[in-house]
């Protein structure tokens, strides 16, 4: 199948207003780009993978770090800022993993220590978009590389 928002093209303008918003958020684009990838990872989606080490190489990211993303807690390539955006991530990415709070006080403790509230802003954003982007490449097996 064609992705749905292809099909309907006022759902891609929806989507592209989003993400540019996210992008204006005032969080660094490389961080925002990890962010996606990890999300990425966790969800197995081979497309978004493939878009997200293709953006953040974009954006001046290294090889290095790329390789070290799904191991972030044990590579010592990043940032405590960068550590907190990842744990959000994997927090509001695995919201079913958990009884109780999406994401427990401590994991936005960290985040809110190091992010004001537009930068946030556009990391919960970046990773809800993600999860969708996700959600509709596993739906209709978009395989990495394809371009819509």
């Amino acid at each position: 199948m064609t992705n749905p928002a292809v099909v309907l093209p006022d759902a891609t303008k929806g989507i592209q207003m989003i993400y540019k918003a996210v992008f204006q958020g005032g969080a660094d684009p490389r961080l925002l780009e990890l962010v996606h990838l990890r999300a990425s990872q966790i969800n197995g989606c081979s497309a978004c993978v493939f878009a997200g080490v293709r953006g953040a190489k974009e954006h001046g990211e290294t090889d290095e770090r790329l390789h070290a993303v799904a191991a972030w807690r044990e590579a010592p390539f990043f940032t405590d800022e960068e550590r907190a955006a990842l744990e959000l991530t994997e927090a509001a990415t695995r919201i079913a993993d958990r009884s109780g709070k999406a994401v427990p006080d401590e994991v936005w403790d960290a985040a809110a220590d190091h992010f004001d509230e537009q930068q946030l802003s556009a990391i919960i954003l970046m990773v809800a978009l993600t999860n969708l982007f996700n959600r509709l490449n596993a739906v209709i097996e978009e395989p990495a590389g394809a371009t819509w």
